[in-house]
């Protein structure tokens, strides 16, 4: 079986000229601690710090861009073992998992997933074979061995991995006791919540009510009003300031914003107590919460993240079985220019408040959001995310924005991941993408060599410090 291994240049333009810039800006950047300001990743594997069960738990059970590649072709999520929520069997046994992933691991060639698992396997695990079905169990027994050993323990791979800072995301009645554990333990490694509402603010939400309940034992009185429930949010993004939290995070269907009068949420909110919510309530009672997010933030200094453009958990029959984020989030057509200017009239000039959005309809990126973001001091892009956290996507992103915001209106990247392997690989990734793009500008004598290297610090590192107040 021959060696495999990365190229030093890859990502890189094939032109001479470019690919020597921008191995120079990459090489500036490549060794810059990483900054992870928001994603999935489970704190408790941090608090207990014990060994990975399984390579199979560890790569593919957790990451949905994975085993949705592989429904795709026709691959039964049960023989994925990925568990259930109806009940239903599920295959248990991870080497019969793994066998599957491995003879399907071509179809991975070309995609950002594929990207990432090379890196991760060859990077980070040392193993010098493409996997595929004839050494599938021999790479599944020496990622095994390595899992075992103190080397590869969780709090061992963060400092490895030269993470400063990792955010998770939080629900809003979370006792964040994993957090606690972590912050009481000893360890140097930082990890901090943020705080998501959306259980919370979204009344079509099967676990409203249920949630409504839990936000009054924690607030020590039951909702019963919408002033309760105000107080109550409030009283927990105070918690979550205090446990280390510095932004929030909004996953709506639309960005449309709305502010309601006091009557008008009232009553709303007391349908909703009863059950009796109406799709306009939904929509309504969501527009009105993101103005008071906005305005929450712009008193306590949180970082507000809004992510809508998702038709989240389109395949009903996966949604049923499996639940939620299980790969079927799909983009949809987004307006931002009508539904945020309510918002931005309010908030956008305020210099205590900051607003991060992200999409998956890349369409907007230049008729609308960078023009946005290029004029309200409040507001900033995310970084190309989903689908589009590509080689191209992060290229076209750079391509629509840079013109219009410039990159000091941008906040570096977001790897937004539940798999914690991937973060190295997706962050080195973003880091040659952007070195890439620079090194056309300076190849082209738009900016010069050292702008390039500094705008790539930037990038890489200061921009998502400074916009995420860490």
């Amino acid at each position: 079986m021959p060696v495999y291994s990365l190229h030093k240049d890859r990502f890189f333009d094939p032109d001479p000229t470019v690919r020597k810039f921008a191995s120079e800006i990459y090489n500036s950047t490549k060794e810059l601690p990483i900054v992870s300001p928001h994603g999935h990743v489970d704190p408790k594997i941090f608090a207990d710090n014990h060994p990975f069960p399984n390579p199979t738990e560890l790569f593919l059970i957790p990451d949905h861009y994975l085993f949705r590649m592989l429904y795709s072709q026709g691959i039964s999520l049960e023989s994925l073992g990925i568990p259930s929520v109806n009940g239903k069997k599920v295959e248990t046994d991870p080497q019969k998992i793994w066998k599957i992933f491995a003879e399907n691991y071509y179809l991975f060639n070309g995609t950002p997933s594929g990207v990432w698992l090379d890196y991760e396997f060859n990077q980070v695990f040392g193993i010098k074979e493409k996997l595929n079905s004839n050494n599938a169990i021999k790479i599944y027994d020496e990622l095994q061995e390595k899992i075992n050993s103190p080397e590869f323990l969780p709090r061992n791979l963060f400092d490895k991995f030269n993470i400063e800072i990792l955010a998770t995301t939080d629900c809003v009645i979370d006792d964040l006791t994993f957090h606690k554990e972590i912050k009481t333990s000893g360890w140097n490694g930082k990890i901090v919540p943020c705080f998501r509402p959306d259980s919370l603010t979204d009344l079509s939400s099967n676990m409203w009510m249920p949630n409504i309940i839990k936000l009054g034992e924690k607030f020590g009185s039951e909702i019963t009003s919408y002033k309760k429930y105000i107080q109550a949010l409030e009283e927990r993004r105070k918690f979550f300031k205090e446990m280390g939290a510095t932004s929030t995070d909004h996953g709506v269907f639309s960005p449309f914003t709305q502010e309601l009068s006091y009557n008008k949420v009232e009553e709303i909110f007391q349908r909703a107590l009863k059950g009796d919510s109406t799709q306009e309530d939904v929509k309504l009672f969501t527009a009105h919460m993101l103005m008071e997010m906005a305005r929450m933030s712009s008193e306590d200094g949180l970082v507000m993240q809004i992510h809508p453009g998702s038709y989240r958990n389109h395949n009903q029959i996966v949604f049923e079985k499996f639940g939620a984020d299980k790969g079927c989030d799909i983009p949809i057509k987004m307006d931002f220019t009508f539904n945020l200017k309510e918002l931005l009239n309010k908030y956008g000039n305020n210099p205590n408040y900051t607003l991060i959005i992200f999409t998956l309809d890349e369409s907007t990126y230049s008729r609308e959001l960078a023009p946005l973001a290029g004029h309200y001091p409040a507001m900033k892009l995310g970084p190309a995310w989903w689908f589009l956290d590509s080689i191209e996507g992060m290229t076209r992103y750079r391509e629509l924005v840079t013109e219009t915001a410039g990159f000091y209106n941008t906040v570096g990247f977001n790897d937004d991941t539940r798999a914690f392997v991937s973060i190295p690989a997706r962050h080195d990734l973003s880091r040659r993408v952007d070195a890439n793009y620079l090194a056309k500008l300076t190849a082209k004598h738009i900016i010069n060599i050292s702008e390039a290297i500094e705008i790539g610090y930037q990038l890489a590192y200061e921009l998502v410090k400074k916009t995420y107040k860490l």
